[in-house]
C-alpha cells in the first residue's frame, strides 16, 4: 500500500469540473494509498457536486482502510461544510505539509 497520495485542486470545483475531480480521485484510490490528501489551498468555490465527490472519495478510501484528509481549506469554503455538517465528518488540516507529516 503506497504511503500517501496528494490531489491538488484549483479554482472553482462545480458541476463542470466535479467529474474530472472524481476521475482523479478514483485513479488515486484505485492504488489504495494509506492516506489520501486533497489540497484545497487554491479552491475558491465548491458546490454540492464537488462536495459529493469529496464525500464519495472519503467513503471509498475508508472502505479499504485508508485515511482521507482535506488540507488548507479556505475560510470561504467552511460554511459549505458546516451547513451540511460535514465539518464533523472530514478531517481538515491546516495545510498539505502538515497533512503529510500527520500520523493517524
Amino acid at each position: 500500500m503506497p504511503a500517501t497520495k496528494v490531489l491538488i485542486l484549483d479554482g472553482e470545483i462545480d458541476f463542470h469540473l466535479s467529474m474530472e475531480v472524481a476521475a482523479s480521485l478514483r485513479a488515486i484510490i484505485a492504488k489504495k494509498p494509506r492516506r489520501v490528501i486533497v489540497d484545497l489551498a487554491k479552491v475558491t468555490y465548491l458546490d454540492s457536486s464537488g462536495l459529493a465527490v469529496l464525500v464519495n472519495g472519503m467513503q471509498n478510501t475508508k472502505e479499504y482502510g485508508g485515511e482521507f484528509l482535506l488540507a488548507a481549506m479556505q475560510e470561504n469554503l467552511r460554511p459549505i461544510f458546516e451547513i451540511a455538517c460535514l465539518d464533523q465528518v472530514f478531517k481538515v488540516l491546516p495545510d498539505a505539509d502538515y497533512a503529510l507529516a500527520a500520523t493517524s
